[in-house]
């Protein structure tokens, strides 16, 4: 999800986040992140690191950029007080080599585009709706969301995970704790997806039209507040003490609302994917469930859904993995390819999957302050979901051919777009988990 939308005019040209625009300065210098790169994401990265840990890019944006590759460079940039998440530096250092820059403030007013002390302001009003105790309150719902997304399948057959179980789950999770009427679910799901597509002809209709309907829920939960996360930030909004603009309330739900699921979604599906190309692993799991919680982590890190970061802007000269990064210039975390790089226990491989090691490590999502606020209910969500999956279906396998499968080909995310499988329900398949989680 980018953080800001920014536009960016040089020469009558128009570059922005969703063309493909070349900047052609130093461009025989710099790898394009474009489609092609992200086709082949995972073997790109290894050959990068192998050359360094920092590299000149060219953004999708069609701006220059640095791209960081290797597990410590990552962890340093994410974590340095000169690399923001405000475009402020880049904005100058664009404007100064005469670019004219259009940034959009109502998709840059949440936490991901913001740095303290605004950021822990923001951060600390949604907190308390992600704690480890209030979040595995909604254990009991996603086990009934679970169940019942299961249930409407015949005994055996063919379904598609993604449309049918792995995007509906966090989807109505999500929209249940920020208080998205029934009937909107489906919308809004289409509408994220769309909007996460940047580069696409869909994107920007996606996001305004996204913005519309959550101005509708604003207007609505203004009337008629309810226990929900919308009513609660609209309280805030209104308290002189912590003050939420309009803008921030707006851009907030919109974060929450794509960050909630979208994530979720692929970390499920690539899972989902990874075991089914490993067998012996799949085995592991239904054999001893017990190890699915800790499992998350080794699937986080050996196919991350967030293949890179929201992009940092350098507020001053610095370094990065000994790389001198100027004042201005634009930083993207490989976080997929950190995490192939981190140390893994004993003489493990990064690059192979190995669902009973302790991966703890890893940066999926992300380091510092920017810590990713939803990842105990991405957990949660995760854990319960795989845990019925696999007590439930006796049979999972591909239906296609894994070359065939179609994957996210542009932005940030890493995932299958459908993941078409053949199943078979087993009749003996308890719909409960045991009380002890």
């Amino acid at each position: 999800m980018s953080s800001w939308r920014i536009q960016y005019e040089r020469n009558d040209t128009i570059v922005n986040d969703y063309g493909n625009v070349r900047v052609t300065e130093d461009s025989e210098d710099r790898i394009a992140l474009d489609a092609a790169f992200k086709a082949d994401a995972i073997r790109q990265f290894e050959r990068l690191r192998k050359k360094g840990p920092v590299h000149p890019v060219t953004l999708s944006s069609g701006l220059p950029g640095w791209l960081v590759v290797s597990y410590a460079a990552a962890r340093e940039a994410l974590t340095h007080p000169a690399l923001g998440n405000h475009p402020a530096p880049a904005i100058a250092t664009l404007e100064a080599a005469g670019y004219v820059t259009h940034h959009d403030d109502v998709n840059g007013g949440h936490m991901l585009a913001s740095d303290p002390p605004n950021h822990t302001r923001l951060r600390r009003l949604v907190a308390g709706a992600f704690t480890t105790k209030r979040v595995q309150e909604l254990r009991q719902r996603i086990e009934e969301i679970a169940n019942s997304l299961i249930d409407s399948w015949p005994s055996s057959g063919q379904v598609d995970l993604v449309s049918e179980f792995t995007a509906p789950l966090p989807v109505t999770v999500i929209a249940e704790l920020i208080g998205v009427p029934e009937h909107h679910r489906n919308e809004f799901r289409k509408l994220t997806g769309d909007a996460l597509a940047v580069g696409t002809p869909q994107s920007e209709p996606a996001f305004m039209q996204l913005r519309a309907l959550l101005t509708g829920l604003i207007d609505e939960k203004s009337k008629n507040p309810e226990d929900d996360l919308t009513s609660a930030l609209i309280a805030a909004r209104d308290d002189d003490d912590s003050r939420l603009s309009d803008q921030e309330l707006l851009s907030m739900l919109q974060l929450l609302l794509i960050a909630g699921h979208e994530t979720t979604v692929n970390l499920m599906g690539n899972a989902i994917m990874a075991l089914m190309c490993h067998p012996d692993q799949l085995e592991i799991l239904r054999n001893e469930p017990v190890l699915i919680a800790s499992a998350a982590e080794e699937f986080l890190r050996y196919d991350s859904p967030l293949e890179l970061s929201t992009l940092r802007f350098a507020a001053e000269d610095l370094k990065i993995g000994g790389t001198l990064i100027e004042k201005g210039s634009i930083v993207v975390v490989a976080l997929a390819s950190a995490n192939r790089d981190v140390p893994v226990p004993g003489s493990g491989v990064p690059g192979t999957l190995d669902v009973t090691r302790k991966a703890s490590r890893h940066l999926a999502f992300g380091h510092g302050i920017h810590h990713c606020l939803g990842a105990p209910l991405a957990r949660l969500e995760f854990g319960v979901a795989m845990e019925i999956l696999l007590r439930r279906l006796q049979h999972l396998e591909l239906a296609v051919p894994y070359d065939e499968i179609d994957w996210i080909s542009k932005g940030i995310m890493r995932g299958a777009l459908k993941i078409p499988v053949r199943y078979r329900k087993d009749p003996g398949g308890s719909t409960l988990l045991p009380k002890t989680h």
